[in-house]
């Protein structure tokens, strides 16, 4: 299902990832990365809010990853993306995998008018370094979640660490994602989407960064590392 649209989308950033669409799901492909730290999401997101039976949403929900995962574990799931191509895969893969997703090519502000608080989990995961203004999304995601209900984000840094291990050594040196992938003004540092969520009536809970060991070639959540990636996890009060 196709709807209407918002201003805050950068074409080129969804560009990058409608020529990719098609390895979306090959674990060896340029999301590789992403089907690494996909079981680290997963858990991370069921730890802390228990997804069984819960309604989610997954903002910028790509060809599908987290939004199969969160499928697998009972919950009821939809995605929006504009991708119109990642989408298309990400369809076609749910119906291989006898999954029932629903999803939408749209932003979240815009799905966001129509969808206010129904949701009980809201997740937009790398995705918030890919749009001209984060805290708008942020803000659409804070509306679409019921009070009580969890929110979960996660983005990379903005330092000279990240720069070098986001961009230089994974795609330039260790060729784990294309070249041109991700943006270093866009990056966000933690104290920055701590304003954004705080300024959308969000109340911070837990942040814990995903560290990589090029050596092992293995993720893993660390919380006292948020020096490059980092997953943020925040609540809607009750009214």
């Amino acid at each position: 299902m196709k709807t209407h649209t918002s201003t805050n989308v950068d074409p080129a950033e969804v560009a990058k990832f409608e020529a990719l669409a098609n390895r979306w799901w090959d674990p060896s492909s340029e999301f590789k990365p992403l089907h690494d730290i996909n079981p680290l999401r997963a858990n991370y997101i069921d730890k802390h809010a228990n997804v069984a039976g819960k309604k989610i949403l997954d903002v910028g929900c790509g060809g599908g990853l987290l939004t199969e995962a969160m499928a697998q574990r009972g919950a009821s799931v939809t995605g929006i993306d504009m991708g119109e191509t990642p989408l298309k895969v990400a369809r076609l893969h749910a119906l291989e995998s006898n999954l029932d997703i629903d999803y939408h090519q749209t932003t979240a502000e815009a799905y966001a008018s129509e969808n206010a608080n129904r949701f009980d989990v809201v997740t937009c995961l790398e995705m918030l370094e890919h749009v001209p203004d984060p805290a708008s999304v942020i803000r659409a995601c804070a509306a679409m979640v019921k009070p009580g209900g969890h929110l979960f984000f996660s983005t990379i840094n903005r330092n000279p660490k990240a720069y070098a291990f986001a961009i230089i050594g994974a795609e330039y040196v260790l060729k784990l994602l294309p070249k041109g992938t991700h943006e270093y003004a866009k990056f966000i540092r933690p104290s920055e989407l701590a304003g954004w969520l705080r300024s959308a009536g969000l109340q911070i809970g837990h942040m814990t960064g995903m560290t990589y060991n090029p050596f092992t070639r293995q993720y893993k959540l660390d919380d006292q590392d948020v020096s490059v990636n980092y997953l943020v996890q925040a609540r809607k009060p009750h009214d």
